[in-house]
């Protein structure tokens, strides 16, 4: 049994899910009347997985000014 592209979500890069659903964005906009029926009822799932992702992923934050390191005095 093949599974289908909905199912391989998961299992997708972030890299190919961003194209995926970059994909699908445009094919709404320009696709065939077929196409845009397809997409359209793909990308809930596709934003879905993606939103998903990102609650996934930990929080970065800011860069903070890191420990200098010592200078070593010089003396007699």
């Amino acid at each position: 049994m093949t599974m289908n592209l909905i199912e391989k979500l998961p299992a997708m890069t972030d890299d190919d899910l961003g194209s995926l659903m970059s994909n699908a964005e445009r094919l709404v906009r320009i696709g065939t009347p077929k196409q845009q029926h397809a997409a359209q009822a793909m990308l809930p799932d596709i934003r879905a997985e993606f939103v998903r992702r990102l609650a996934l992923k930990p929080v970065k934050r800011a860069p903070r000014g890191g420990r200098k390191a010592a200078v070593p005095l010089s003396g007699a």
